[in-house]
């Protein structure tokens, strides 16, 4: 009898242990899943490309009934390419406001990239019975630095990945130059090449409007594709004037003026701090 009550004492404590065992596997919950917000401030880095839709310097008449015909005394353009490389860095602020929607502002500055233009061309001498001229007109123009200060606002095609348009401030740093180099061919005595060049630079304010895709692949950190257009304005650079010493003629320098406008494409990456970011969390 006492070997039959132990038998069963035994067998009760091993399904006790059994029993206690699932109860404590089975209390053990699973990991919660990364909870993405996208309400807070962010810090990052982009680098992508700059391509000009100005890419044309034109010659302007500074006032033709005072001035001789010189090279580029008529109006003339000069083409060429600026396109080019552009970096720099971001910071801005989101606030998701509803489980589907973020708006947000963002400031960013970066480098661009410098463009040149060249040609040589025969124009005819103002002197008569002259031989044609040989003048080549040079010229730089550059966005040395560009930065936005722009409105966001987003829709969210899931919790990780928005969707989002922009608009706003542009302004940058650019410089334009200009230069003419004259030569006769039948030089005088006394005669030298006719050089003259001048130049602009200073800072322009424009808008910009864009949009792009954002994907926040952690809970901290996203990666994005952006395209903005940008529009600065117009720069010109002054007129001047030579006087041809042998024979007294006045010659006139016509200044240079450009578009500075363009196209960016760019990728770029943000940290974000997401300080105060209880608000809305996106359900799907």
């Amino acid at each position: 009898m006492k070997k039959f009550a132990f038998a069963i004492s035994i067998v009760a404590f091993s399904a006790a242990t059994a029993s206690a065992a699932d109860m404590a596997v089975k209390a053990m919950p699973a990991p919660p899943p990364p909870v993405y917000v996208w309400t807070g401030f962010y810090i990052g880095l982009n680098a992508g490309g700059t391509f000009s839709n100005s890419n044309v310097l034109f010659s302007s008449v500074p006032n033709p009934p005072f001035f001789t015909a010189f090279g580029l005394a008529s109006n003339a353009s000069v083409g060429g390419n600026s396109n080019g490389f552009i970096g720099g860095g971001q910071i801005g602020y989101n606030w998701q406001f509803t489980p589907r929607f973020a708006a947000g502002i963002e400031a960013d500055i970066q480098g661009a990239a410098r463009s040149s233009f060249r040609t040589t061309s025969a124009f005819p001498d103002p002197v008569a019975g002259q031989p044609p001229m040989l003048t080549t007109f040079s010229g730089s123009k550059s966005v040395d630095y560009l930065g936005t200060v722009r409105g966001r606002l987003g829709g969210l095609v899931t919790p990780t990945l928005m969707v989002y348009g922009t608009g706003g401030l542009a302004y940058g740093g650019v410089n334009l130059t200009a230069n003419t180099f004259q030569l006769r061919p039948n030089l005088v005595p006394g005669f030298s090449p006719n050089v003259a060049g001048s130049a602009f630079a200073g800072s322009r304010v424009g808008w910009t409007v864009g949009g792009g895709l954002e994907w926040m692949f952690l809970p901290n950190w996203s990666a994005k594709a952006e395209y903005l257009y940008y529009d600065l304005g117009t720069a010109s650079t002054p007129a001047s004037v030579l006087v041809d010493t042998p024979n007294g003629n006045q010659l006139a320098f016509n200044g240079a003026s450009t578009r500075f406008n363009g196209n960016i494409v760019r990728a770029g990456v943000n940290y974000h701090f997401n300080w105060g970011s209880g608000s809305v969390v996106a359900k799907y």
